[in-house]
C-alpha cells in the first residue's frame, strides 16, 4: 500500500495539514483585505518616518539656538560666515583686475630691507673680544 506525501505528513504531524499543504504547493487562502492591510501598514510606516524626521529637525533647531547663543557670547563666527567674508575680500581685491589674484606672501618673506653684504671677516670680528676687535679695525 503506497501513501502520498500528504497522507504521510498528516500521520506524522498529527493534523497540521493546512501548513503542510501550503509547503507542498497547495492552494493558499487569499485574504480579501490583504491589499487594504498592506496599504495601511505602508501608510503607518510613512507617518512614523515623518514623525521621526520632525522630531530630529526640532532637536537640531534647539541645538542650533544653543550654538548661536554660545557664538554670540564669545564672538565666534560660523565657518560659513568666515568663508564668505574671506571670499568677499578676495573678490574685492581682484575687482577690476584681468588676472587672477596674487597669492599672499607669508610674513617675513621679502619685506625686510636688505642689509649690506658683510664680508666674512666683519662677521668674525663681531664675535671677538673688544681688544682684538680694535686691533683688526685698524
Amino acid at each position: 500500500m503506497a501513501f502520498s506525501k500528504m497522507e504521510i505528513a498528516v500521520c506524522v504531524m498529527g493534523g497540521a495539514t493546512k501548513d503542510m499543504g501550503k509547503m507542498l504547493g497547495g492552494d493558499e487562502e487569499k485574504d480579501p483585505d490583504a491589499a487594504k492591510k498592506e496599504e495601511e501598514r505602508q501608510e503607518a510606516l510613512r507617518q512614523a518616518e515623518e514623525e521621526r524626521k520632525a522630531k530630529y529637525a526640532k532637536m537640531e533647531a534647539e541645538r542650533e539656538v544653543m550654538r548661536q547663543g554660545i557664538r554670540d557670547k564669545y564672538g565666534i563666527k560660523k565657518k560659513e560666515e568666515r568663508e564668505a567674508e574671506a571670499q568677499a575680500a578676495m573678490e574685492a581685491n581682484s575687482e577690476g583686475s584681468l588676472t587672477r589674484p596674487k597669492k599672499a606672501i607669508p610674513p617675513g618673506c621679502g619685506d625686510e630691507p636688505e642689509e649690506e653684504d658683510e664680508s666674512i671677516l666683519d662677521t668674525v670680528i663681531k664675535y671677538l673680544p673688544g681688544p682684538l676687535q680694535d686691533m683688526f679695525k685698524k
